[in-house]
Order: structure tokens, then C-alpha cells, then sequence
């Protein structure tokens, strides 16, 4: 159990979650007491990290997509809701870098940073912010619900 927090009772959506930050933001949510959902396009990666949060103790679900592809996102959304009842935090953490200098990059490489950053994030939360204004409609008051879309320092190291 983690000893910064207390997220019992708390179901937690992580994408880009089989690595790195949102890795260990899904194993501390784990050990928090939340259940948690990993998200990626990659199944091994996904059923690794739910295996681990298994082991230590947690509870864990893997569902794969693209969060960049409106139907990838909204099935994301739907299972965790079918497997959990309901979802109280959500973390966009899915994306990439290409680090390569700006007048080295290509349009393809552009383009496919900025979809999973931008069109990956509003796919996502769109889905999220539907779901718990919905749920504040039918309770008449404000769910749990928290969001954080994290970002890459990668641009102030530029060269």
C-alpha cells in the first residue's frame, strides 16, 4: 500500500501506461488501492504491467487501442466502465518523441506527434468528460473525478 496516498475504492485509466512515467503512475496507483486500467497499442506490453499490479497485490485490467482513433478511445472508456462501474481519475500519458532537430524532422513524423498528442488527448478526454458530466446530471452533484495530461520536457532540450 502506498504511503503518499489512499485511492481505495478509486478506478484510475492510464494510457501509455506499459512504460516508463505512466508505468510507475499506474503500479503507484496500484499500490494506492486504485483499480487501474492499462492502455496501449500493444497487447504484450498491456498484459505485462497488469501481471505485475496482479502480483503485487492489485487489481488490474489491459485494454489496447489507439487513443488517437475516436472508436479505440470510446472503447476504452466503455470497458472500464462494464469491468468497473465507473472511473474517478484518468491520466493521458500516451506519446512519443522524435527527437530529432526541427529542419531534420519529417511531415510524417510531425504529423504522427502531433496525433497522438493532440487528437490522441481530445479523443480521450472527450470521452472522460462525458462520462462524468453525465454522471453529475444524474447524481445532481460534482463525481470524483480527476485529470492529468502529462507532457514532455524534450522541448527545452532543442539543439
Amino acid at each position: 500500500m502506498s504511503k503518499l496516498f489512499d485511492l481505495k475504492g478509486k478506478v484510475a485509466l492510464i494510457t501509455g501506461s506499459t512504460k516508463g512515467i505512466g508505468k510507475a503512475i499506474a503500479e503507484e496507483m496500484a499500490a494506492a488501492g486504485a483499480k487501474v486500467v492499462i492502455s496501449s497499442r500493444k497487447p504484450e506490453p498491456c498484459h505485462d504491467v497488469c501481471e505485475a499490479i496482479k502480483a503485487a497485490g492489485g487489481e488490474a485490467i489491459a485494454v489496447f487501442g489507439d487513443c488517437a482513433d475516436s472508436a479505440d478511445a470510446e472503447n476504452l472508456m466503455k470497458t472500464t466502465l462494464d469491468t468497473f462501474g465507473d472511473m474517478n481519475i484518468f491520466v493521458n500519458n500516451a506519446g512519443f518523441c522524435r527527437d530529432v532537430i526541427l529542419h531534420k524532422m519529417t511531415e510524417q513524423d510531425f504529423d504522427s506527434v502531433v496525433r497522438v498528442h493532440l487528437k490522441g488527448h481530445f479523443c480521450t478526454i472527450r470521452h472522460a468528460v462525458e462520462y462524468w458530466r453525465g454522471k453529475a446530471k444524474s447524481e445532481g452533484k460534482s463525481p470524483y473525478g480527476r485529470m492529468v495530461s502529462t507532457a514532455s520536457e524534450s522541448y527545452l532540450f532543442s539543439q
